[in-house]
């Protein structure tokens, strides 16, 4: 099978490097690849690789019975199946499917503490797990949070070197137009991401055959996936109504007005009663939510309305995967977007941004129309609190679009009062447009925005 290069690879081999490395735990959300890369790189560097699976091997969750010691942990499994060799400084320990055996994660400490062997752990982050997960060994392991694969990945799975890329990433740093054959190349590629995704099932097939056949199938057996696992994790009444709300971006990303609206979910529907289950979608990785600012301005954190956000799916993938059968023909045989032109690309923005570290944050006036998809704060945006609002508001930028997780400021002509601030567009001609316009201004129209505070 086709093994995707990833950037964890390089990360897991700074870890094994580190001569004082914690356990590790691999979080996020299911079918992006977790599993896949852990072995691979297992394989490569130990000598002896030790995996329990808590979904394939239930048995193994009775290796805690004697207590969290690492000694007594590794007696147990060996009492299980004696073959499991455990050589010292050579052995690798994984933990695969954490959420359905969570307490492993106590014994990370005592694994550190005894640091004879190497230890990850890996699943995907499904409801009050989650929360649990994150409250075990804290002082004691390493989190890594993993997620479908970026536009920088999708173009390594394609076989588009880091040359390629870095004079993607020239181009666009430096504005420097794209000839006509490079602007071919890099369009199509990107919106090719766009409907595929970032999910390795989907994108592999694709790389493998060469065409979109059978990829729209593979979407749907993820989305059908993902519902299965809030039936089978999420608790009583709450399964119907976070399939509800799941079922519902679509739908609601389609709209001029994109905010999430509880109303339209259910009748008598209510936030209060529904918050729960939003949080619960955003903790298992499946959606990113951006909370509208009650003010443009700093700090980001704490100046929002929980009440007002939007939904976004993690992978623009499902998103494609969950539209009707008239919109995916114009999409896949026309490449027309119609109506969720608007809403994927801000599901693609929105989901390069969370995979670059970020938060998001959106603006809207209810008096108006004035509105600022995302906002983003960066580590040399100190000074914004003094900047006029009205500065902001007539901002004018250089555009760019969003590349491999890449969020590049772009500001180096603009005036000393908005210097570290960007926004980055993205249209349905975002290499034809760069290519001709330098300086664009801020415009709501088939653009996604991103000013960064």
């Amino acid at each position: 099978m086709l093994y995707l290069k990833r950037k964890i690879d390089a990360f897991l081999s700074k870890w094994k490097a580190n001569p004082d490395k914690k356990p590790l735990i691999v979080k996020g959300p299911r079918q992006v690849g977790k599993t896949e890369s852990i072995r691979r790189f297992a394989s490569e560097n130990y000598t002896s690789v030790i995996t329990i699976n808590f979904v394939e091997e239930p048995k193994y969750k009775m290796i805690t019975a004697d207590g969290y010691k690492a000694a007594d942990i590794i007696k147990n499994i060996s009492r299980i199946d004696p073959s499991k060799r455990f050589i010292e400084g050579e052995t690798l320990i994984f933990f695969d499917e954490l959420q359905e055996f969570p307490d492993i994660a106590t014994a990370l400490k005592f694994f550190k503490i005894d640091g004879r062997f190497d230890v990850i752990c890996s699943g995907s982050m499904l409801g009050i797990n989650y929360h649990k997960i994150e409250s075990n060994s804290v002082g004691y392991k390493t989190d890594y949070e993993m997620f479908s694969l970026d536009f920088e990945e999708f173009l390594w799975a394609g076989g588009y070197d880091d040359a390629f890329i870095d004079d993607m990433l020239t181009h666009m740093r430096t504005l420097t137009p794209f000839n006509e054959l490079e602007l071919s190349v890099c369009g199509e590629l990107f919106l090719n991401y766009c409907i595929l995704g970032g999910m390795p099932a989907v994108v592999r097939e694709f790389i493998e055959k060469g065409t979109f056949e059978g990829s729209l199938e593979t979407q749907r057996q993820l989305i059908a996936d993902y519902k299965e696992d809030i039936r089978k994790y999420a608790d009583g009444m709450d399964q119907t109504r976070i399939l509800n709300v799941f079922q519902h971006i679509p739908v609601q990303l389609a709209k001029d007005n994109k905010k999430f609206q509880i109303s339209k979910v259910a009748s008598g529907a209510r936030f209060r009663d529904y918050r729960g289950c939003i949080e619960w979608l955003n903790d298992a990785g499946m959606v990113n939510i951006c909370y509208c600012l009650n003010f443009p301005e700093l700090p980001l954190k704490g100046n929002y309305d929980e009440t007002k956000y939007k939904l976004y799916f993690a992978d623009s993938g499902l998103l494609v995967a969950m539209l009707d059968e008239e919109a995916q023909e114009d999409l896949r045989a026309n490449k027309n977007l119609g109506v969720y032109k608007g809403a994927l690309y801000e599901n693609v923005v929105g989901e390069a941004l969370v995979k670059a570290g970020y938060q998001l944050y959106y603006y809207k006036r209810e008096d108006s129309t004035l509105e600022q998809d995302f906002f983003v704060r960066t580590a040399s945006s100190f000074r914004s609190r003094s900047r006029p609002r009205e500065a902001r508001r007539n901002l004018c930028v250089r555009s760019s679009p969003v590349i491999s997780m890449r969020i590049f400021t772009m500001a180096s002509n603009l005036p000393p009062e908005i210097s570290g601030s960007v926004t980055i567009f993205i249209r349905s001609r975002t290499f034809a447009r760069f290519c001709s316009n330098g300086i664009w201004r801020v415009s709501r129209a088939k653009s996604c925005n991103v000013l960064m505070l």
